[in-house]
């Protein structure tokens, strides 16, 4: 079912979304300095854009660069002075997002930042809120970012979490899988929390079976 599941992504990139020079450049260098293929897709970069301009989202943090095809999606929905932070633990991937992003033509909006994900966010003590969060790096840490999103949030702030269904293996509680049991452990986060309203989606195409969280800071 997989062939098919990409062939309606390929649909809907090619109906809806059209030829982007900027976004295929960025998978091409991607591939050539050695990056996993692990970015969202197409259809999925453009819900992204979508979710942020919905969220009239000025100031966004990105937990995870990669090479940057997502943060080129997020920054174009940006107004000409938002901001986009973006954090990134290996300096290689960095650097080819910096290259991905200029290319694209957005990085006077992006602020990368390398090093582990969790200093970086514990040295965040004067930001500005952001109005839109997207999580999408390692998941046994998630419940500790989703803490940090809603920390240097706002009420109303959106958080998206990528990469949650991981094939039905969220359903697997005896998994000794750490990407589950961080995964099982954001849903009981999010369950507890009374400071959020969440729900997750399943999803299936280019990137198989999985499904992400979205959620709002109360």
């Amino acid at each position: 079912m997989k062939g098919g599941w990409q062939a309606v992504d390929d649909y809907i990139a090619g109906t809806l979304l059209g030829d982007d020079d900027g976004l295929a450049a960025a998978l091409a260098n991607n591939a050539a300095e050695g990056l996993p293929p692990i970015d969202v897709s197409a259809a999925q970069g453009k819900m992204l854009y979508l979710l942020a301009q919905m969220a009239g989202a000025r100031r966004i943090l990105e937990v995870g660069t990669l090479g940057g095809y997502s943060t080129i999606w997020l920054a174009r929905a940006l107004p000409d002075d938002g901001r986009l932070v973006t954090l990134e633990l290996e300096p290689h991937h960095a650097a080819v997002a910096r290259a991905n992003l200029e290319r694209a033509g957005v990085s006077a909006k992006v602020d990368i930042r390398v090093g582990a994900a969790s200093q970086s966010l514990a040295a965040m003590v004067d930001e500005p809120p952001f109005d839109l969060v997207f999580i999408d790096a390692d998941k046994q840490s998630n419940v500790h970012y989703v803490a940090e999103a809603i920390r240097l949030g706002r009420p109303g702030t959106t958080i998206i979490v990528d990469n949650v269904v991981r094939e039905g293996g969220v359903l697997e509680a005896g998994s000794d899988d750490e990407r589950i049991i961080g995964t099982r452990a954001l849903f009981d986060m999010l369950a507890a929390d009374k400071r959020l309203d969440a729900t997750a989606v399943q999803t299936v195409g280019a990137k198989g079976w999985d499904g992400f969280v979205l959620a709002r800071v109360r």
